[in-house]
């Protein structure tokens, strides 16, 4: 199974138009590299630009790490899971959908048998400690047991000190 490609036709069946991985040397005086696929949406997420006419995007855009706010430097070649450049899969709603679009999305891509078919039993969720909204709606999907509150160190996403942040949720595989 090619999980890239996986990835990026269930998106765009749920209406997300494919854009294409931007430059590794972002056009921003404040990074160095492209660190994650938000990157090129981040005059929209900032409000610098309009919303689009698209109101949902998919990519797989390559980042690089080195460095910074989510350096990964120090755990390359201890761990199977941190690198320094990789491909991230992102799909993206500008004012379109929220969280409960999102977590159906996710659940629907990693469960659903024509996709990636992991068993539900293998699977863990985490959300903000303060997040009962998400808490919620994951309970639709998975056994309250199976979704572990963590505070802003795990499940607080933020691009910087200032500007777009917000809590988030991890689905972890044991």
């Amino acid at each position: 199974m090619d999980i890239r490609k996986s990835f990026l036709d269930f998106f765009q069946s749920k209406g997300h138009q494919l854009v294409p991985s931007s430059p590794l040397v972002p056009d921003d005086a404040t990074l160095m590299f492209t660190n994650a696929g938000m990157v090129q949406f981040k005059n929209i997420f900032t409000g610098v630009a309009p919303i689009p006419d698209i109101p949902r995007a998919t990519s797989s855009q390559t980042c690089l790490r080195a460095g910074g706010k989510h350096n990964d430097l120090d755990n390359v070649g201890y761990t199977a899971r941190h690198h320094t450049l990789f491909e991230m899969l992102g799909n993206f709603s500008f004012a379109d959908y929220f969280k409960e679009e999102a977590i159906a999305y996710a659940w629907e891509f990693i469960t659903d048998e024509k996709y990636l078919n992991l068993p539900i039993e293998k699977l863990w969720v985490t959300v903000h400690d303060s997040d009962d909204e998400a808490e919620e709606i994951w309970s639709k999907y998975i056994a309250k047991e199976r979704i572990m509150r963590f505070g802003d160190k795990d499940n607080f996403w933020q691009m910087g000190d200032t500007g777009p942040c917000g809590p988030c949720s991890e689905i972890f595989y044991d």
